[in-house]
Parts: structure tokens; sequence; C-alpha cells
């Protein structure tokens, strides 16, 4: 008859064979967050907000600000900073791309040409913008939920004009909420470390 040591150390063996076998299959399969942790411009639909589409090339090296951006919205004046930060480092390889959504109080209701004609005439925006898209939940964009998977809920948008930055590697390097402004010491430094970066071979 089986003594009480026994039945212990069968059960210990039953544990560590179970253990092994979970750290073997951790080890063969790679986290949604770690497989997507690197950008592909390429794979993404990336429309313009004009109708045409926005190519990977631009973005391609470069260090990327996505914003997702309103027009009726209290930090709408961001606009502004955004267009000051693209001028001062486009030739340095910083791209701003702005994603106009309608997600967050209603507050982009216009039509694509609309929003365009708004971003021109009142702040001379002349950065990347796509079409209106969404940027939360499972409807949004490609590259709001690449940005989820790697960064988990805290690197989601949670209004307008959060800020992500994403490195020359395709990589998510920071986030910022909607009230760090475009010329925050905070976000220029994070960008100017971003464009120090060398730009990934192709």
């Amino acid at each position: 008859m089986p003594t009480i040591r026994d039945a212990a150390q069968s059960a210990a063996r039953s544990v560590s064979v179970m253990l092994s076998a979970v750290l073997t299959l951790s080890a063969a399969v790679p986290s949604a967050a770690a497989a997507a942790d690197a950008l592909d411009w390429a794979a993404l639909p990336l429309p313009a907000i004009d109708g045409g589409t926005l190519a990977p090339d631009a973005f391609r090296g470069k260090a990327v600000l996505l914003v997702n951006t309103a027009s009726q919205c209290g930090y709408t004046g961001q606009y502004e900073g955004l267009q000051t930060l693209w001028a001062g480092r486009r030739d340095r390889g910083l791209v701003v791309l702005g994603v106009p959504s309608n997600d967050f109080g209603g507050q982009e209701p216009g039509s694509n040409a609309q929003v365009a004609s708004f971003c021109e005439l009142n702040y001379g925006v002349d950065f990347p913008l796509m079409e209106k898209q969404s940027v939360t939940g499972p409807q949004a964009h490609p590259l709001y939920r690449w940005a989820a998977a790697v960064t988990g809920p805290q690197g989601v948008p949670r209004w307008n004009f959060h800020k992500i930055l994403i490195g020359r590697d395709g990589r998510l390097l920071e986030w910022f909420g909607s009230s760090v402004t475009p010329d925050s010491a905070t976000l220029t430094a994070a960008v100017d470390k971003a464009l120090a970066q060398p730009s990934a071979k192709p």
C-alpha cells in the first residue's frame, strides 16, 4: 500500500512535469505584445484625408508622433503647436501624423473634406492627416490596436490629442496624455531623443 510519503513524492513529480511543460510552451509562443513590438508601416492601411493613400516610405526610418485629433475640442489649439513641432524638426526626421477621430465627445463630426479645410485654414496644417478613424476598441485603426497590444490600457487614448511616439525602428517609445502640449519640455525632449536614434536599415 502506498505511504503518505510515496503519494507526496508522486504529486511533486506531477507538479514538476506540469511546470516544465508550461515553461516550454511559454518559451515557444511569444506574447501578442512581443510579436507586435516592431511596427511594419508597409503592412498598415494608411488612407489619407484627401482620399489618397499615405506612402509607407514617408514613415519608415522616421520618428513619428501619432496624435488623434478633433476640431471641436478644448485641446484643438494644439494643432498650432503640432504644426510648429513638425515644421521645426521634419528635416531631422520627425513626422507628425494626425488621425481625426469622433470617438470622444463627438468632437470631430465633420466630413474628411471639412476636417482638412478646417486644419489648413485655421492652423496652416500641412503634416499628414489620415481619414477619420476610430482609435479605441475593436474597431480602432490597426495603429491603435498595435499600440494597445504593446502598452496595455495605459497607452490607449482616453481623449482627443493623446500622443504616441514611435521610434525610427518602428517601436513604441512613449505616450503622452492630452494635456501634454506639443511644446512642453517633456514631449520635445522625448522627440529629440527619438530623432537622435540612427535610422533603421531598410
